[in-house]
């Protein structure tokens, strides 16, 4: 690659070798994700599409979720960065952190988005002190939630700021309702309005196609509606707190890879200047993360 090349980063993808005790999420019509994924069916989609690395982010609760991306990265320098799995409340927790080393580990998820009651989950002192802690070593936060529990993950945000939040899948807006009720959209876009307030709260542009009824089949009124969350979060954010993210192989359920970043590519052809293109489409991605040249 030239190295004065823009770099081009998909910041949101996942790999898995499936099991479906693993991965119970992955329900009824869901046979495309029923099955491994992994770099080498990966990497050429990457490839073809003028990108140069992704973030593996983890996609299961568990340290050997950790183990199982890092190994991946280590054999594959186009994993870029990896976004795994800690008990942020276990008093272990620098212990933990610390036996994985930096390497390429460089943020930690969890799916709040299935907890009960998300904002008890988020208000757990342990919890709190464990985000705490990562923030003051640099580590991201992947915040994952669904656009009704936005709400929820307001005042956790507030508390820390101290280093980068990331909001994935631009909080799962409900592309489902938004065709029957244009108050959803309205609901979602104040939630975002919220978030978008706090300077180290960044954004993906990732995992809106299958937010929409993908078991239906996508409709041009779907894609409208896509393109409406897109220019919101554009407006909110601005192009410098804004990743695309794929959401590979989550996406395929609803469109192929080169569909998903061919709209995306589009979508930011018409709306960014070529700086804020490059913004768009590795460089927010390599400073949010700290990712290494």
């Amino acid at each position: 690659m030239n190295p004065r090349a823009p770099l081009r980063i998909d910041a949101h993808q996942h790999f898995w070798r499936y099991r479906s005790e693993d991965y119970p999420w992955i329900g009824a019509g869901m046979d495309l994700l029923a099955q491994d994924r992994l770099p080498y069916q990966f990497q050429p989609l990457l490839e073809a599409q003028g990108l140069h690395a992704s973030i593996a982010v983890q996609a299961r609760a568990g340290r050997e979720e950790t183990a199982f991306l890092l190994e991946l990265a280590r054999h594959d320098r186009r994993i870029a960065g990896i976004i795994g799995w800690e008990d942020i409340s276990s008093p272990a927790l620098a212990d933990h952190v610390e036996r994985w080393g930096r390497n390429k580990l460089v943020g930690f998820r969890h799916q709040i988005q299935d907890e009960a009651d998300p904002a008890a989950f988020l208000a757990q002192p342990q919890l709190n002190d464990g985000i705490r802690w990562l923030q003051e070593r640099r580590y991201v936060y992947d915040v994952l939630v669904h656009e009704r529990q936005l709400s929820a993950v307001r005042s956790f945000c507030a508390r820390h700021d101290r280093h980068w939040l990331v909001l994935n899948h631009l909080g799962k807006p409900a592309l489902r309702e938004f065709r029957k009720n244009k108050g959803d959209f309205e609901h979602w876009r104040e939630e975002l309005r919220a978030l978008a307030a706090m300077p180290h709260v960044s954004c993906k542009i990732s995992g809106l196609l299958t937010e929409a009824d993908w078991l239906r089949g996508l409709s041009p009124r779907d894609y409208d509606h896509v393109l409406r969350c897109l220019d919101t979060a554009l407006e909110l954010f601005g192009a410098q707190r804004l990743m695309f993210g794929s959401d590979w192989p989550m996406c395929l359920l609803a469109a192929s890879y080169s569909k998903v970043v061919s709209f995306a590519r589009e979508w930011a052809r018409t709306r960014l200047s070529a700086a804020e293109q490059d913004a768009l489409w590795g460089e927010a991605s390599a400073r949010i993360y700290g990712l290494a040249a």
